[in-house]
């Protein structure tokens, strides 16, 4: 439907989950689950410096330390209404199906998880599966296949970095079997690791890469630099992975086997307009080895064209048209130079929050726009970080966002929750 100032948003209208009652209490990490009955159940991060604890163990954000909470909210409505469940000592968690169980899986520091067995009205205590490491990630998608469960965290490989370390995360795909108790580390195989810097030698100052625009910046490793005042470009790296399976046997990626995964994430370049990917392989004793691809021409391939790759960006794979929808940020105005912009801008050129858009493709390279779930006016009032769910013939969306009284589009101050109807309709 056409709109005299442009595109109709999908999704404009919106309930408000959760608002910050402190300006400096931030909302981060929306991540939504469909239980069989139908219940929604949503997560999320409280942090800040006002930010509520919970006496044990209480995380802290490593770079910030700010006091951080994640809290779980119940909806029976299709999300109308929503209460508060409980919360959790963990971040960067996301809710999913596994058998007749709902996990939440994040980490504190090393990954913790809880399990509940009647859709999100109890709890078990935090379980860890792992100790002394150091993990990060976003609500990112899972996928389901051969009775198991896939999704990506990444481990913090090395320390060097004393600011955002996205440069030394490397991302780990995880398989638990549905048929049990994901709670229990000997019930989970991680893929082996592949590190930035065994792909790029020279990662740490990304002087073999030219030709295509990475880095933007001169960024480089360990401290990274400052383009303008209050606005610092970290090394290149990766993140906040998506899991995906290519089961069009006309794909040049299809595996007839059906063990081979591939992971998409968000490029930190300083750019736009590109993810990078990995791919994992199941091997004969269960194990998992993680490789890069390579196109037709035995040509590696790190980066691949995404739509708001610079961002967290949200995958599924829909059944019912064969098709990934990808939901992630739109940018705009990555091209003006970094002092120039508005103080409501944040951080670096590429770094704007406030346009939501909705995308689909047969393969995970040519994408389909197939329209703007959500965009606001002013660059502080923050739509971004979104997770999707299918329900039905919808799309449920669950955004990390801000108004006008937000510290920052990063810092956002509410949680809303939003409803494509019939999204598949916006197939052409």
């Amino acid at each position: 439907m056409s709109h005299p100032n442009g595109i109709q948003p999908l999704a404009k209208d919106f309930v408000t989950l959760y608002r910050a009652p402190h300006f400096d209490i931030h909302c981060y990490s929306p991540g939504l689950v469909r239980c069989p009955n139908g219940r929604l159940i949503a997560t999320i991060d409280l942090a800040g410096p006002d930010a509520p604890e919970i006496k044990e163990p209480s995380p802290r954000h490593p770079i910030s330390n700010w006091k951080i909470q994640g809290q779980v909210f119940l909806s029976d409505d299709q999300g109308k209404t929503w209460r508060f469940v409980t919360s959790y000592p963990m971040y960067h968690a996301r809710p999913f199906l596994a058998g007749n169980s709902i996990y939440i899986l994040g980490h504190n520091q090393d990954l913790t998880i809880i399990r509940s067995d009647d859709f999100g009205k109890t709890w078990t205590k935090p379980s860890y599966l792992t100790q002394g490491q150091w993990w990060h990630q976003a609500p990112c998608n899972v996928h389901y296949a051969n009775d198991s469960v896939y999704l990506v965290m990444e481990r913090r490989a090395s320390e060097d970095v004393s600011g955002w370390y996205i440069s030394e995360l490397t991302p780990v795909l995880m398989r638990g079997s549905i048929r049990t108790d994901l709670t229990q580390r000997a019930n989970w195989t991680f893929a082996s690791e592949l590190t930035l810097p065994e792909i790029i030698p020279d990662a740490k100052y990304a002087t073999g890469l030219d030709f295509f625009g990475v880095p933007f910046f001169n960024s480089p490793w360990p401290k990274g630099s400052y383009q303008a005042e209050g606005r610092p470009c970290a090394p290149i790296g990766w993140l906040e992975s998506n899991v995906v399976q290519f089961t069009d046997p006309n794909h040049y990626w299809y595996d007839p086997t059906g063990h081979t995964f591939h992971l998409w994430m968000r490029a930190h370049t300083g750019g736009t307009g590109y993810a990078m990917i990995l791919k994992v392989h199941e091997n004969r004793d269960g194990s998992m080895t993680t490789l890069m691809e390579a196109v037709p021409s035995g040509k590696k391939m790190l980066y691949v064209p995404c739509p708001g790759g610079q961002m967290k960006f949200h995958v599924l794979f829909d059944e019912k048209t064969q098709l990934f929808w990808l939901l992630s940020t739109q940018a705009t105005d990555s091209m003006t130079r970094a002092e120039l912009l508005p103080d409501t801008r944040y951080n670096l050129p590429n770094n704007e929050r406030h346009r939501l858009q909705l995308h689909f493709s047969k393969n995970m390279i040519d994408w389909c726009f197939a329209g703007l779930i959500a965009a606001q006016k002013s660059p502080l009032e923050s739509r971004n970080y979104a997770s999707m769910i299918i329900d039905g013939k919808d799309l449920r969306i669950l955004s990390r966002s801000g108004n006008s009284h937000a510290k920052s589009a990063h810092d956002g101050n509410m949680i809303t929750f939003h409803t494509v109807e019939n999204f598949r309709d916006l197939v052409y």
